[in-house]
Protein backbone atom coordinates (compact mmCIF):
# COMPACT_ATOMS: atom_id res chain seq x y z
CA UNK A 1 0.00 0.00 0.00
CA UNK A 2 3.06 2.54 0.56
CA UNK A 3 4.02 1.66 -2.98
CA UNK A 4 0.80 3.01 -4.34
CA UNK A 5 0.50 5.78 -1.90
CA UNK A 6 4.05 6.82 -3.25
CA UNK A 7 2.89 6.06 -6.92
CA UNK A 8 -0.25 7.96 -6.65
CA UNK A 9 1.21 10.90 -5.25
CA UNK A 10 4.31 11.58 -7.70
CA UNK A 11 2.00 10.82 -10.13
CA UNK A 12 0.38 14.43 -9.49
CA UNK A 13 3.41 15.93 -9.58
CA UNK A 14 5.07 14.43 -12.83
CA UNK A 15 1.77 14.31 -14.77
CA UNK A 16 1.43 18.47 -14.27
CA UNK A 17 5.25 19.06 -15.06
CA UNK A 18 5.02 16.83 -18.05
CA UNK A 19 1.57 19.01 -19.04
CA UNK A 20 3.52 22.13 -18.00
CA UNK A 21 6.19 21.46 -20.59
CA UNK A 22 5.36 19.45 -23.13
CA UNK A 23 7.43 16.54 -22.29
CA UNK A 24 6.45 13.03 -23.78
CA UNK A 25 8.86 11.05 -21.74
CA UNK A 26 7.23 12.71 -18.24
CA UNK A 27 3.75 12.30 -20.14
CA UNK A 28 4.32 8.99 -20.00
CA UNK A 29 6.36 8.26 -16.89
CA UNK A 30 3.61 10.07 -14.98
CA UNK A 31 0.72 7.68 -17.00
CA UNK A 32 2.79 5.32 -15.42
CA UNK A 33 2.84 6.61 -11.83
CA UNK A 34 -0.46 5.85 -12.00
CA UNK A 35 -0.82 2.92 -13.39
CA UNK A 36 1.57 1.52 -10.83
CA UNK A 37 -0.30 2.78 -8.23
CA UNK A 38 -3.48 1.19 -9.30
CA UNK A 39 -1.47 -2.14 -9.85
CA UNK A 40 -0.02 -1.59 -6.45
CA UNK A 41 -3.51 -1.54 -4.93
CA UNK A 42 -4.68 -4.85 -6.95
CA UNK A 43 -2.23 -6.57 -5.61
CA UNK A 44 -2.48 -5.88 -1.90
CA UNK A 45 -6.05 -6.92 -2.39
CA UNK A 46 -5.08 -9.77 -4.25
CA UNK A 47 -2.65 -11.41 -2.36
CA UNK A 48 -5.14 -13.35 -0.29
CA UNK A 49 -6.60 -14.91 -3.05
CA UNK A 50 -6.33 -18.46 -4.57
CA UNK A 51 -3.26 -18.76 -7.13
CA UNK A 52 -5.52 -19.38 -10.00
CA UNK A 53 -7.65 -15.55 -9.00
CA UNK A 54 -4.18 -14.47 -8.67
CA UNK A 55 -2.71 -15.30 -11.92
CA UNK A 56 -6.26 -14.58 -13.71
CA UNK A 57 -4.72 -11.18 -11.92
CA UNK A 58 -1.95 -11.30 -13.37
CA UNK A 59 -2.78 -11.51 -16.51
CA UNK A 60 -4.89 -8.77 -16.59
CA UNK A 61 -2.16 -6.84 -15.29
CA UNK A 62 0.05 -7.77 -17.94
CA UNK A 63 -2.66 -5.69 -20.40
CA UNK A 64 -2.45 -2.68 -17.29
CA UNK A 65 1.61 -2.52 -17.96
CA UNK A 66 0.19 -1.21 -21.57
CA UNK A 67 -1.72 1.22 -21.27
CA UNK A 68 1.68 3.91 -20.77
CA UNK A 69 2.68 2.80 -24.07
CA UNK A 70 0.03 3.91 -25.54
CA UNK A 71 -0.03 6.83 -23.96
CA UNK A 72 2.98 7.40 -25.08
CA UNK A 73 2.79 6.51 -27.82
CA UNK A 74 0.02 9.22 -28.60
CA UNK A 75 1.96 12.22 -26.84
CA UNK A 76 4.51 11.12 -29.29
CA UNK A 77 2.63 11.71 -32.35
CA UNK A 78 1.43 14.79 -30.35
CA UNK A 79 5.00 15.83 -30.40
CA UNK A 80 5.94 15.36 -33.61
CA UNK A 81 2.89 17.58 -35.36
CA UNK A 82 4.06 20.69 -32.74
CA UNK A 83 7.85 20.00 -32.70
CA UNK A 84 8.92 22.50 -29.61
CA UNK A 85 11.31 20.55 -27.00
CA UNK A 86 10.36 20.34 -23.29
CA UNK A 87 12.51 22.85 -20.63
CA UNK A 88 15.03 20.93 -19.82
CA UNK A 89 15.47 22.12 -15.83
CA UNK A 90 11.89 20.77 -15.08
CA UNK A 91 12.52 17.82 -16.89
CA UNK A 92 15.22 16.84 -15.38
CA UNK A 93 14.37 17.68 -11.82
CA UNK A 94 10.84 16.12 -12.19
CA UNK A 95 12.92 12.63 -13.83
CA UNK A 96 15.65 12.91 -10.65
CA UNK A 97 12.35 13.43 -8.21
CA UNK A 98 10.69 9.99 -10.20
CA UNK A 99 14.02 8.43 -9.96
CA UNK A 100 13.95 8.62 -6.00
CA UNK A 101 10.32 7.21 -5.89
CA UNK A 102 10.88 4.51 -8.29
CA UNK A 103 13.90 3.94 -6.50
CA UNK A 104 12.40 3.75 -3.45
CA UNK A 105 9.76 1.44 -4.23
CA UNK A 106 11.80 -1.23 -5.98
CA UNK A 107 13.93 -1.32 -3.21
CA UNK A 108 10.68 -2.49 -1.40
CA UNK A 109 9.40 -4.58 -3.84
CA UNK A 110 12.50 -6.56 -3.97
CA UNK A 111 12.32 -8.06 -0.94
CA UNK A 112 9.21 -10.07 -2.42
CA UNK A 113 9.13 -10.11 -5.90
CA UNK A 114 8.84 -13.84 -6.13
CA UNK A 115 6.62 -14.36 -2.81
CA UNK A 116 3.31 -14.85 -5.12
CA UNK A 117 3.97 -15.16 -8.42
CA UNK A 118 3.43 -13.03 -11.33
CA UNK A 119 1.85 -10.19 -8.97
CA UNK A 120 4.68 -8.80 -7.46
CA UNK A 121 6.76 -9.81 -10.08
CA UNK A 122 4.93 -7.41 -12.28
CA UNK A 123 4.82 -4.67 -9.17
CA UNK A 124 9.04 -5.16 -8.85
CA UNK A 125 9.45 -5.21 -12.51
CA UNK A 126 7.27 -2.12 -13.11
CA UNK A 127 9.20 0.08 -10.47
CA UNK A 128 12.75 -1.55 -11.66
CA UNK A 129 11.96 -0.36 -15.12
CA UNK A 130 10.75 3.19 -13.89
CA UNK A 131 14.16 3.63 -12.15
CA UNK A 132 15.97 2.99 -15.46
CA UNK A 133 13.22 5.02 -17.33
CA UNK A 134 13.94 7.91 -14.96
CA UNK A 135 18.07 7.49 -15.44
CA UNK A 136 16.88 8.33 -19.39
CA UNK A 137 14.71 11.08 -18.58
CA UNK A 138 17.51 12.77 -16.47
CA UNK A 139 19.78 12.44 -19.26
CA UNK A 140 17.08 13.24 -21.87
CA UNK A 141 17.14 16.84 -19.60
CA UNK A 142 20.86 17.57 -20.30
CA UNK A 143 20.90 16.09 -24.07
CA UNK A 144 17.84 18.74 -24.53
CA UNK A 145 19.56 21.26 -22.45
CA UNK A 146 22.74 21.95 -25.14
CA UNK A 147 20.46 20.74 -28.04
CA UNK A 148 17.14 22.09 -27.80
CA UNK A 149 16.00 19.62 -29.51
CA UNK A 150 12.61 17.60 -29.37
CA UNK A 151 14.45 13.78 -29.92
CA UNK A 152 15.99 13.18 -26.61
CA UNK A 153 12.54 13.39 -24.49
CA UNK A 154 11.44 11.63 -27.98
CA UNK A 155 13.35 8.26 -27.58
CA UNK A 156 12.86 8.11 -23.72
CA UNK A 157 9.21 8.16 -23.79
CA UNK A 158 9.61 5.65 -26.50
CA UNK A 159 11.92 3.65 -24.78
CA UNK A 160 9.44 3.88 -21.86
CA UNK A 161 6.86 2.22 -24.52
CA UNK A 162 9.39 -0.08 -25.12
CA UNK A 163 10.23 -1.31 -21.63
CA UNK A 164 6.35 -1.76 -20.62
CA UNK A 165 5.76 -4.18 -23.63
CA UNK A 166 8.01 -6.34 -22.37
CA UNK A 167 7.51 -6.48 -18.90
CA UNK A 168 3.75 -6.65 -19.98
CA UNK A 169 5.46 -9.96 -21.82
CA UNK A 170 6.80 -11.33 -19.07
CA UNK A 171 4.08 -10.63 -16.85
CA UNK A 172 1.61 -12.53 -18.91
CA UNK A 173 3.96 -15.59 -19.61
CA UNK A 174 4.50 -16.01 -15.76
CA UNK A 175 0.95 -15.98 -14.98
CA UNK A 176 -0.37 -17.91 -17.67
CA UNK A 177 2.18 -20.75 -16.66
CA UNK A 178 0.83 -20.27 -12.99
CA UNK A 179 -2.51 -20.23 -14.17
CA UNK A 180 -1.77 -23.62 -16.39
CA UNK A 181 -0.50 -24.64 -12.68
CA UNK A 182 -3.18 -23.67 -10.83
CA UNK A 183 -5.44 -25.46 -13.28
CA UNK A 184 -3.74 -28.72 -12.81
CA UNK A 185 -3.48 -28.57 -9.53
CA UNK A 186 -6.70 -28.34 -8.84
CA UNK A 187 -7.92 -31.12 -11.45
CA UNK A 188 -5.40 -33.83 -9.75
CA UNK A 189 -6.97 -32.28 -6.38
CA UNK A 190 -10.24 -33.06 -7.35
CA UNK A 191 -9.41 -36.73 -8.60
CA UNK A 192 -7.31 -37.62 -5.26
Amino acid sequence: MLVAALNLAYFGVEFTVALAIGSVSLFADGVDFLEDASVSFLIAVALGWSAARRARVGMVLAGVLLVPALAALWAAVTKLVSPAPPAPVPLTLTGAGALVVNLSCALMLARVRAHAGSLTRAAFLSARNDVAANLAIIGAGFVTASTQSIWPDLVVGLGIVGMNAGAAREVWLAARDEHRDAVSDLADSRRD
